[in-house]
């Protein structure tokens, strides 16, 4: 083992140089999937773009801008190595197209296969940078896409996935449309600023107001229909005509989430409510209203977006969901509480506080009865919060928070569950007090591993998370492609404490879904007296150093040659088993199900001779600190019970315990603490209950 570690050191310095992936397109490759009529101009010094002009008489016009993802935002994937995509817009923002040059994604790999893929990409084609594009297919069905919105239908399995090539589609043409489309007056997406949330300054609803930081517009009848003067929808609202200096709307908004703002505006348990609903980065728009008219219509669904009041940032839509709370205001009588709303802006949506905010409110009138038109006036106002109130803009900011918050149910779950076996396997001792008690708690957690942490949450760990970390390494990229799967960051920052104390069996014995469906066949084998075939000491300890070269065969290939890694790391039956479960080409299916059913007959056969991930974990656990296992001077000597009852084979003639091969089983631990299955406990309490015949001297 000390020869290949020097081995991959040494790669790992000879590969350390390499520089980090760039677009491989030429423009002669781009001639071929741009033909005429459309000609590709020269790849653009300030930027690696394409332009694309089309000859229109005398006159050369410019088409739009080609590029490669890579190239702009290389954004690894979950192998590693980032998804490049070529990306086409027009001088209006729109894409022309889309399209998959690489990728390393395990998923589309002879998982889903790339149908899914290119199916998802194809659907950016005449959407609009100007769009707020979310993958959700169920807002998707419930309302159709707009000038200000657009859905892309997502890949089941491949949620992460396909959020990273968002991703990288809208970071890619956001940068070419900044840089020459003039989009956001040039600003940088990744560079926004946040608010300061320490900072507060007592004011009066008057001083906010002279401060710019509360917007007001009060909009009579009369000024309504002079929106409307000279169109089809002139005279169309009776009540406007016959009361013209009745109040239509009287607006004031303003941006709660700043802390002067929302201490002073609100009662403080309703600043505390709307505080406690914000994640990091978020933004809260207070708008209080009265009048006829509400930014929330008679048949608003509370908690959607409303449809009366528009927010756009440098010329871009920005998304607002109403938050469904109820607030009081601080002072009653100074502004109007006919109407209280507060509208969410998640951080995801890109909203900077340092730039004006540009409101619209839409007004519309219908005219006829079976088709009537739809006549729309706007009424304009904007905000801008002072320079004292936020931090200039540190760093880039990506989706990968957005993606948190939306999964903190299963988040939470999976912490609590952790919390739980941490707690168990701290106070062993009380855990397997009673036997029957700790196999059902054992079998359920199997059972949630499984059902949760696998099918569910799509939290099964692999090696493909190492390979891709250290491709990631050598190349120079940045690791936050891991932070798009929550449930693998935490497992990953569990299985790395356990790895401390335990050693590799915490986790291959309780959270590697995958194994815990070995150990159900397994047991199921065994319930059903089908011949169990235990190995020969001799080849159990060979046949479990076959993971180790298959562990280092893998690592070298991710250094030297990243496609052949594609097809080593198949060895693991993890992505058809649990990722994609089991719907893939028959060869994988029959290759996982078939250790399946091997392992009926001997037990957990992948996970103790070929995974080579358990070999990676067997290796870091060997830094644990707690030999935790406990031992009687009989073990061994001359006790076989328990190593006659392992199931791994993981302890010696001797009685030492193998802590490499161990899986926590803790069937060893429930035999030692038990007093009619453990024979030096047994001989111990028979001792104790033997009364000794003493000898009586007779002096007669």
């Amino acid at each position: 083992m000390r020869v290949i570690r020097c081995l991959l050191c040494w790669l790992a310095l000879l590969c350390s140089g390499q520089p980090v992936h760039a677009g491989v397109l030429t423009k002669a490759a781009l001639v071929l999937r741009f033909p005429a009529p459309l000609m590709v101009g020269d790849k653009q010094a300030d930027l690696p773009v394409w332009p694309l002009f089309k000859q229109n008489a005398t006159a050369t016009e410019l088409v739009g801008y080609v590029f490669e993802s890579i190239d702009l935002a290389p954004i690894p994937g979950f192998a590693g190595v980032p998804i490049n995509l070529l990306v086409a817009i027009d001088p209006k923002g729109s894409f022309l197209d889309v399209a998959v040059l690489s990728h390393h994604e395990p998923v589309f790999l002879d998982g889903l296969g790339e149908a899914p893929l290119l199916a998802f990409v194809q659907q950016y084609k005449s959407l609009s940078l100007k769009q707020n594009i979310n993958i959700d297919s169920k807002t998707k069905r419930l309302r159709a896409p707009d000038a200000g919105h657009a859905y892309l239908d997502g890949v089941s399995k491949a949620t992460a996935s396909v959020r990273i090539i968002n991703q990288s589609v809208l970071s890619a043409a956001l940068k070419v449309s900044r840089k020459k489309l003039g989009f956001a007056q040039g600003s940088d997406p990744d560079q926004l600023a946040r608010i300061r949330p320490e900072l507060f300054e007592p004011h009066s609803v008057a001083q906010l107001l002279a401060a710019g930081l509360i917007a007001h517009v009060r909009v009579t009848n009369r000024d309504v229909e002079r929106l409307f003067a000279g169109s089809l929808g002139a005279g169309l609202d009776p009540q406007a005509v016959a009361s013209p200096d009745a109040v239509f709307i009287d607006l004031y908004l303003a941006l709660a989430s700043v802390p002067s703002v929302g201490r002073n505006l609100l009662a403080p348990p309703s600043w505390s409510k709307l505080h406690n609903r914000l994640e990091e980065g978020d933004h809260a728009l207070l708008v209080m209203s009265s009048g006829r008219y509400s930014i929330l219509a008679d048949d608003f669904i509370r908690g959607s977006v409303p449809d009366r009041l528009a927010l756009r940032q440098d010329g871009l839509p920005i998304d607002m969901r109403d938050l469904d709370l109820e607030m009081q205001l601080a002072g009653r009588g100074v502004l109007p509480a006919d109407s209280v709303t507060v509208l969410r802006v998640i951080s995801q949506a890109g909203l900077d506080p340092a730039r004006p905010f540009e409101f619209s409110l839409p007004i519309t009138r219908n005219k006829g009865i079976v088709y009537p038109e739809r006549i729309t006036r706007d009424i304009h106002f904007s905000l801008r919060v002072p320079a004292r109130f936020y931090l200039a803009a540190e760093g880039s900011n990506t989706s990968w928070p957005g993606i948190w918050r939306s999964r903190w149910s299963e988040l939470l779950i999976l912490v609590a569950a952790l919390a739980l076996l941490a707690g168990a396997l701290m106070r062993q001792r009380r855990l397997v007090a009673d036997a029957r008690r700790f196999a059902w708690f054992r079998g359920a957690f199997l059972l949630f591993t499984i059902g949760f942490i696998g099918y569910y949450a799509q939290g099964q760990l692999s090696i493909v998370n190492l390979t891709g970390v250290l491709q990631a390494l050598l190349a120079g990229r940045s690791l936050e492609f891991l932070m798009f799967d929550p449930m693998t960051v935490l497992l990953w920052g569990f299985t790395a404490l356990s790895l401390l104390a335990w050693g590799r069996g915490t986790f291959c014995g309780w959270l590697c879904p995958f194994g815990a469906l070995q150990e159900v066949t397994g047991k199921l084998g065994q319930w059903l007296k089908l011949p169990q075939l235990r190995m020969r000491a001799r080849s159990d300890a060979r046949l479990k150093l076959v993971k180790y070269p298959l562990f280092a065969a893998i690592v070298v290939s991710a250094l030297v040659a990243p496609e052949l890694t594609d097809k080593l790391v198949e060895l693991e039956p993890f992505k058809t088993a649990i990722t994609l479960n089991f719907v893939r080409a028959w060869p994988y299916v029959a290759y996982a199900a078939g250790l399946l059913v091997l392992s009926m007959f001997v037990y957990k056969f992948f996970c103790r001779y070929l995974c080579p991930f358990g070999a990676a974990l067997a290796l870091i656990g060997r830094i644990r600190i707690l030999d935790w296992i406990p031992r009687r001077a009989e073990c061994g000597t001359p006790c076989q019970t328990c190593r006659h009852r392992c199931d791994y084979q993981a302890i010696t003639p001797a009685g030492a315990i193998s802590y490499d091969e161990c899986f926590q089983c803790m069937d060893c631990v429930v035999i030692y603490s038990s007093d009619e299955l453990c024979a030096p406990r047994i001989m111990e309490l028979k001792r104790a209950r033997t009364i000794p015949i003493a000898r009586v001297n007779d002096n007669h």
